[in-house]
């Protein structure tokens, strides 16, 4: 099929601009820069190793420095055991097979360490993850074979836009006294639909919730195994735990991203071993890792009997785990059938534990920010699918400008719900934002359909408070400054901590005497699209003297770190100010649709309305603005 022959190269494209800028990260730059970039963790100790499957050897690792920085290393993404004396040389590849804090345990491709690991200086270097694309790529092949076919291709034809999907007349009345009437709506739309099924959950409307009970249902109904995927870890962790809650026999493959006692038992791994066979398991790689041990004295020794010798320990340390893998497999295969629901990122949705299962349906959560390649892994496993997401916030991260113009920055939610809008149930309630920071938002994105439930209407700070304000920085003089690929603009980032200190101290003042201040105050975000105006903003926040009781109720940082958050007050720098009135990427607009979106109480943007006017959708924001009396001028706070 042509559809499946674009994306194959579209993703070919993306492939090899990440390789590129991975290699480009990685190939000349000393360890500490890649520590730094999070690619890297070193020092490290060795905190313990056994054999494991296929006669490989897993090591427990530890970072003993450094252990503040973020880092990318996560479940199943390939990396290096290496050491610093000579690392070109000196690395076993593997596999990172669990992650948790400061600890990771990496299955190596060897069955035994090498002579270097003795010699310390060692690190964890992440590989560029070859084995995701594979999986992408195998699996839109896959799909272009299958989309041939006329009953296996059927949802592939929907989704390809090709055919239209149906529905059931008649299905028992579904009634969750939790949910409002759109919420409603969109579990019988899931629960009628035999192929396709959409969630259109714009910020604040309840989408887990109402996933959460949609899932239930088709459990209850279908009395079948539910796949349930999303594109990050967070996600995942999130419906995980929801769904446990309700009740539901949940297996979490991978590891949480957050490391909790209740997340953690929902793991395959935390399940196999309280299961009954696991001391099995437990005894079997003692008696491996013994003979083991014994053939390693003869390792200096280099006699015809002394090799013979090594030769017969470690063939019966491989006997045994063989024995080793089928119980696991044994053991795996029993809680994988016991269970109600099976989460896991996209690409998770194929391992090993999981990979030949099939399923009635999938659901596939935060669908906007999921890259459709991807996708295309779980719902090969599927005769139906359940989409659920909001395609007018973030997409997806995609590496290489030009995929994402050719089309890979559009993803198979926003193509199926332009296809088949018979699918799709917009949630239509939110529970977040006062109307006045909801209403600009709701006309441009949602064609004036959302409304705010009651009891955040007219929620605002404190009494007489504004819930909205654009402050105009135009004439002020506050010119942006190049740096690199992003901006910065240090007098607008003076301007928003001036503005703010004000409205704290407005804050503090309307709190009861008697009240202790802290434990009423709101929590507050500073946010930019710019990375480096995030710098100065946090420099300014460590300088405001007058802020720093009330710091750990603020936190400063991008757009798109606060997607699927929300804060008490929102503060948006828009940087941007030249007499070009070039705006570079706030032309996407979707972007601050999420930045708009975050704030419960109260929305400050502070911008040069001379430079955002440019684009009708500023424009259009600063005339809400007016409307409802929000609009300032900087120049009323330079005194």
């Amino acid at each position: 099929m042509d559809y499946f022959k674009r994306q194959l190269d579209l993703l070919k494209i993306e492939r090899e601009e990440d390789k590129r800028s991975y290699l480009k990260l990685t190939e000349s730059t000393s360890v500490s820069d890649r520590r730094a970039a999070g690619l890297a963790w070193y020092p490290i100790a060795i905190r313990g190793s056994e054999m494991s499957r296929g006669d490989y050897l897993t090591v427990e690792v530890e970072r003993t420095t450094h252990q503040d920085i973020s880092h990318q290393m996560r479940f199943g993404t390939p990396a290096a055991l290496f050491s610093n004396h000579d690392p070109k040389k000196d690395k076993v590849e593997g596999t990172i097979t669990h992650q948790n804090g400061n600890r990771l345990k990496i299955t190596l491709r060897t069955d035994e360490l090498p002579d270097w690991a003795r010699d310390g200086k060692l690190g964890i270097d992440l590989l560029f993850d070859d084995n995701s694309y594979d999986e992408m790529n195998s699996a839109l092949k896959k799909a272009a074979e299958l989309g041939t076919k006329e009953e296996e291709g059927r949802l592939v034809k929907i989704l390809t836009g090709e055919k239209a999907p149906t529905f059931k007349k008649d299905i028992p009345l579904f009634h969750a006294p939790k949910l409002n009437a759109s919420q409603q709506q969109a579990v019988e739309k899931i629960l009628r639909a035999n192929e396709l099924a959409i969630v259109h959950g714009p910020p604040g409307t309840g989408k887990t919730t109402t996933l959460v009970q949609a899932i239930k249902a088709l459990v209850e109904t279908e009395h079948q195994q539910i796949l349930v995927v999303a594109p990050s870890n967070t996600a995942v962790d999130l419906l995980s735990e929801k769904l446990s809650d309700e009740g539901l026999s949940v297996l979490r493959v991978g590891n949480p991203a957050r490391v909790s006692e209740r997340l953690t038992s929902l793991t395959l791994d935390y399940q196999i071993s309280g299961h009954a066979r696991f001391k099995d398991i437990r005894s079997l790689k003692k008696q491996a890792n013994e003979f083991k041990n014994m053939a390693h004295k003869y390792k200096r020794s280099f006699g015809k009997a002394e090799r013979e010798q090594r030769k017969a320990l470690f063939e019966e340390a491989h006997r045994i785990m063989k024995d080793v893998t089928a119980t696991e497999n044994y053991i795996i295969e029993d809680l994988v059938s016991r269970a109600q629901v099976i989460t896991a990122t996209l690409v998770g949705a194929n391992h090993y534990t999981v990979r030949d299962i099939q399923y009635k349906t999938v659901v596939i959560d935060e669908a906007g920010q999921a890259l459709e390649p991807a996708c295309w892994i779980p719902l090969l496993k599927s005769k139906k699918v359940v989409l659920a997401g909001d395609h007018c916030q973030l997409p997806p991260t995609i590496k290489s400008d030009e995929a994402a113009r050719s089309g890979l920055a559009v993803t198979l939610l926003e193509k199926c719900v332009a296809h088949h809008p018979e699918s799709v149930v917009l949630l239509d309630e939110q529970y977040r934002m006062n109307e006045a920071i909801m209403g600009y938002s709701s006309r441009i994105f949602y064609h004036h359909k959302l409304r705010a439930n009651e009891a955040v209407r007219t929620r605002v700070l404190f009494p007489g408070d504004m819930p909205l304000a654009f402050v105009d920085t135009a004439g002020c003089g506050f010119e942006e400054k190049p740096d690199g690929t992003s901006s910065t603009n240090p007098e607008e980032a003076v301007f928003l901590f001036k503005h703010l200190s004000q409205l704290v101290s407005d804050i503090v003042g309307s709190i009861p005497a008697e009240h202790d201040i802290l434990s009423g105050f709101p929590t507050i975000a500073v946010i930019s699209p710019y990375k480096r105006q995030i710098g100065i903003l946090q420099e300014q926040l460590d300088h405001s003297p007058d802020l720093k009781p009330y710091v750990s109720k603020i936190s400063v940082n991008t757009i798109d770190s606060f997607q699927g958050q929300e804060r008490d007050v929102v503060y948006i720098s828009m940087t941007r100010s030249n007499t070009e009135g070039a705006i570079g990427f706030l032309s996407d607009i979707r972007r601050m649709n999420v930045a708009m979106t975050r704030a419960r109480k109260k929305l400050v943007v502070i911008g040069d309305s001379g430079t955002l006017s440019q684009l009708d959708f500023y424009a259009g924001f600063i005339e809400y603005a007016e409307k409802h009396g929000a609009y300032h001028s900087a120049w009323e706070y330079m005194v």
